[in-house]
């Protein structure tokens, strides 16, 4: 009898044993840029939809680079804006391109390069939309990123990533010069670092991932009829918005388009509609952009973003994310500021 319960006694403990010491299976874990990557993102949501963007070959410290904000940045925030708590009666859908309609640059997408020079990129873009709606469509500018990523030498690494507080300080403390996009000859100092083709079917020249910081040259280009410290464009206040979903709506409603920064994942490289959300993949790095407006699609709530990779990349340049609940750390790092004009 006890040789039985000895018997019995070992085989549980046997049995338990390996139970409890069974691996789980691993995840297969796929080129992020593969068919099989959009096959399974697609399987595995609904909210939105994947695509393919980039080719399956492009080198993937290319795709890092692009991630321009540094780790530490919100530590280089401006003070947050202090909410009146005043009511305001904000619409289910905005969009910063619809409600001003005479400012041009809020219909643009830019295309940073080679360079991981996003934080200046969504500072610019939404300096120069605020120009022109606080002048009433007076004042049609187009803020140089090449003059902000190579001369704002507290603002991080120029093009290995920045922060995108310290840019708006500059704007206030320093002034920002006009300059269009490469090749434009608009402006004091147009954009040096030419576009390249990372996405499928383009005519661009390829990507090759060592785009330089520009030397920061105070001087406008040849033919241009200011001298550089005569062309300068200044911000009157920066500040940061809390990341009360309804401070960030108003604040667009009332001032204009504003900058985020947010993480990456793997996943977002492949989106081309719908409601973005993480679903599967890896952290990439840290990424700003230019927040124009918010709605709700299909019950789900989000931010309406213009995205700086050109506008080949998700729908047409821009893309949705899910908007409420900090998702990617949206509304974690949200900045902005007013201009004097």
């Amino acid at each position: 009898m006890r040789a039985l319960l000895f018997v019995a006694v070992f085989c549980c403990i046997s049995y338990v044993s390996c139970k409890t010491t069974q691996k789980k299976p691993l995840e297969k874990k796929y080129n992020p840029l593969s068919d099989d990557f959009i096959n399974e993102i697609n399987n595995a949501q609904s909210t939105w939809t994947a695509g393919r963007n980039f080719p399956e070959n492009l080198s993937m410290s290319y795709i890092k680079k692009l991630m321009g904000v540094l780790p530490n940045h919100k530590q280089y925030l401006p003070k947050v804006l202090e909410s009146t708590g005043e009511p305001m009666d904000l619409p289910t859908d905005f969009d910063a391109r619809k409600n001003w309609p005479d400012c041009p640059t809020i219909q643009e997408i830019r295309d940073q390069g080679s360079c991981g020079s996003c934080w200046a990129f969504g500072a610019v873009e939404a300096m120069s939309d605020r120009t022109c709606i606080h002048s009433k469509g007076k004042v049609h500018v187009h803020l140089s990123a090449d003059d902000l990523v190579s001369c704002c030498y507290t603002c991080g690494l120029g093009c290995n990533g920045g922060y995108p507080g310290a840019a708006w300080h500059y704007w206030v403390q320093k002034g920002i010069v006009s300059g269009g996009v490469f090749g434009s000859k608009q402006g004091c100092r147009p954009y040096e670092i030419a576009p390249c083709e990372h996405h499928v079917n383009g005519t661009r020249p390829p990507c090759n991932g060592d785009g330089k910081t520009p030397k920061c040259l105070k001087q406008c280009q040849k033919g241009y009829p200011l001298v550089y410290n005569k062309d300068k464009h200044f911000g009157k206040t920066a500040y940061s918005i809390s990341s009360n979903q309804d401070d960030i709506r108003k604040e667009i409603y009332k001032n204009g388009p504003v900058e985020g920064a947010f993480t990456v994942y793997e996943d977002l490289l492949l989106y081309k509609s719908g409601v973005y959300q993480h679903i599967k993949g890896s952290v990439l790095g840290g990424h700003a952009i230019r927040i124009i407006g918010w709605g709700v699609e299909k019950g789900t709530p989000y931010w309406l973003i213009a995205n700086s990779w050109n506008s080949d990349w998700g729908d047409n340049g821009t893309f949705k994310i899910l908007r409420g609940s900090d998702e990617c750390g949206i509304e974690g790092g949200i900045v902005a500021g007013l201009p004097n004009v």
